[in-house]
């Protein structure tokens, strides 16, 4: 127990007693909201107020020191709790002089609402209840409107202090469903913006310049007695006791939950080496794994599928056409639904998480990355990026109809430029993606494959490793050969229009996949590569290869590197091979 223990132990009875108690102030609570002269409304979310002058904000910690393992699962709980309510509060709008009440906004903090254990202090003892360390929000908010000038209708004062909490500075409020509530108003319009942000809870009031009308609700420090800790006091005869149950080792940053999707050889080998039989791992599916989505496994104990997203995503691929926006706007939806999946299969208690680029604004959006750090496996530029790298190609071909196809919605732009902001790593091997932002990425080693053809090198035959799109440098390509005794092998079915793109050049389609035995190069002059294996392939079979800077490869030994868009110097090239 603490040095101001509790005088008596609760028994049942004093449980029981609380519980008829506090069922008859709910009951006269929903009375009162649904027949007294001052009801108390849920609020929207809106944009009217989003550059309106800020009139207060506040930031307090998510983790303080801890005690252990069971006192590092209840703060993981209480930061997930304080991500639930924060999706039916931030970027609220309250109109002047109608009220706001915390309960009203928030709801009941239930399980099946997805809320989980932490702390709550309740008759001077912080015991582990579902919903528990929303004061944390409630202490903000009034602290807040009191130094916004807000008129504070109800608020009430924990009956013992925390340490380290808001509440021994007097600047708490104690909330408890229903009867307990936080409420307040102002005479102009005002926002509440709320988030959790490198480690700290920020809640922002934003709204016009109103008079003041603060009421009796000052920040002075008080003096009451210390709250018992139901983790560390000790005390098993009480009838609020939970017996300890094992706990696994966390480490210092707790589980790290993998939400991956397409497996590439230089990720899978970075997972394999750096996971921890504790963390898990989250893929689409493991009935029929293509290499493409073979993930190692046995490396974790715990696995989630989303068979049926992978498998829905599978038949409608299919379907879909080759290329277009209407392809991208199918992949973007099948993203957000593989993403959703892996969200609600989330534990409170994965606080770090590895998560491919494709899922991340989607995360984003629902909220599930607050309160967690998180590192991002990059598998192209970022949207904002590429958008801008197609727009200065449009330029520069204006006749190309494929160059509009990757257009992403601009929130989902938006939300992913704010996730890699707010990540902690980048991961990737391409050297261009890398190059974007050094301080934060981890930039791995391309994995070579294995030689597994004999393809000599010689010929007049080259190979164009991809379709005949504008993005890939087809353009350059045809009027580097133009007049050149050299015959072009595409890889790829996709074309710019259904006309003859390529003219009189002797081009020819590649063979069901298989590369000829003789080649003289591998030529890749594209505006736009993320993921150049054809390219590996040709330097692990000892044929030169020509490729611009987009493609990631940073002048690897065998690699001639030419500018994006310059023919001239991609035709000097192919003339000196």
């Amino acid at each position: 127990m603490s040095n101001r223990a509790l005088s008596q132990l609760p028994s049942f009875w004093d449980m029981a007693l609380f519980e008829v108690k506090a069922t008859a102030l709910r009951m006269r609570r929903s009375a009162g909201d649904r027949f007294g002269r001052v009801a108390a409304h849920r609020h929207g979310k809106g944009y009217a107020l989003a550059a309106a002058p800020v009139l207060a904000s506040v930031s307090s910690a998510l983790w303080p020191r801890l005690a252990g393992e069971r006192d590092r699962a209840l703060t993981a709980g209480k930061i997930h709790n304080l991500r639930r309510a924060l999706s039916h509060l931030d970027g609220i709008e309250v109109p002047a002089g109608r009220l706001f009440s915390f309960w009203r906004q928030i709801g009941r903090t239930t399980k099946c609402r997805g809320f989980v254990k932490g702390r709550e202090l309740r008759e001077g003892c912080l015991i582990a209840s579902i919903g528990g360390g929303l004061c944390q929000l409630s202490n903000a908010l009034y602290e807040a409107a009191v130094t916004a000038g807000f008129d504070i209708v109800e608020r009430h004062g924990h009956s013992r202090v925390v340490p380290g909490s808001r509440a021994s500075l007097g600047r708490d409020a104690a909330v408890f469903w229903n009867y307990v509530d936080l409420r307040f108003r102002s005479n102009a319009a005002f926002r509440i913006e709320a988030s959790l942000r490198q480690g700290a809870l920020v809640v922002t009031l934003r709204g016009g310049a109103g008079p003041a009308i603060c009421k009796d609700a000052d920040l002075r420090e008080d003096e009451r007695l210390g709250a018992n800790d139901c983790t560390s006091c000790g005390e098993t005869d009480c009838h609020r006791h939970e017996a300890e149950q094992p706990l696994a080792p966390l480490g210092e940053e707790g589980p790290t939950a993998w939400l991956v999707d397409a497996c590439w050889p230089e990720f899978s080998i970075l997972f394999a080496a750096t996971a921890r039989p504790e963390d898990a791992l989250f893929v689409p599916q493991r009935l029929r794994q293509s290499p493409r989505h073979a993930w190692p496994d046995g490396v974790v104990a715990s696995e989630t599928c989303a068979t049926l997203v992978a498998l829905r995503r599978a038949l409608g691929l299919r379907q879909a056409p080759r290329q277009g926006r209407a392809l991208q706007d199918m992949l973007l939806r099948y993203d957000e639904a593989l993403a959703r999946h892996y969200a609600r299969k989330l534990s409170h208690l994965h606080t770090h998480l590895v998560i491919s680029q494709n899922l991340l604004p989607h995360l984003w959006r629902m909220g599930e990355l607050q309160g967690r750090s998180f590192d991002v496996l990059m598998v192209r530029h970022p949207m904002a990026t590429l958008q801008a790298k197609l727009d200065a190609a449009k330029a520069h071909y204006p006749a190309s109809i494929t160059l509009g196809d990757f257009r992403a919605p601009d929130e989902i732009v938006e939300a992913e430029g704010a996730a890699l902001d707010a990540a902690r790593t980048l991961l990737t091997p391409h050297s261009g993606i890398a190059g974007a932002d050094p301080a934060r990425t981890r930039h791995l080693d391309w994995i070579m494959p294995v030689a597994r053809d004999r393809i000599a090198h010689g010929g007049k035959s080259i190979l164009f490793p991809a379709s005949a799109l504008a993005r890939k440098g087809a353009y350059a390509l045809r009027e580097a050969i133009r007049g050149l005794d050299l015959e072009v092998i595409v890889a790829g079915s996709a074309r710019e229009h259904d006309g003859d793109f390529w003219g009189n050049n002797r081009v020819r389609p590649l063979d069901n996949g298989h590369w000829p035995v003789e080649l003289a190069a591998v030529v890749l002059p594209a505006l736009v590569e993320h993921e150049p294996r054809a390219l590996l392939k040709a330097l692990a079979h000892g044929l030169p290869v020509i490729a611009t800077e987009e493609c990631g490869l940073a002048a690897n030994h065998g690699v001639l590197e030419v500018p994006a868009f310059d023919s001239h110097s991609l035709r000097q090239q192919l003339l000196q091979l």
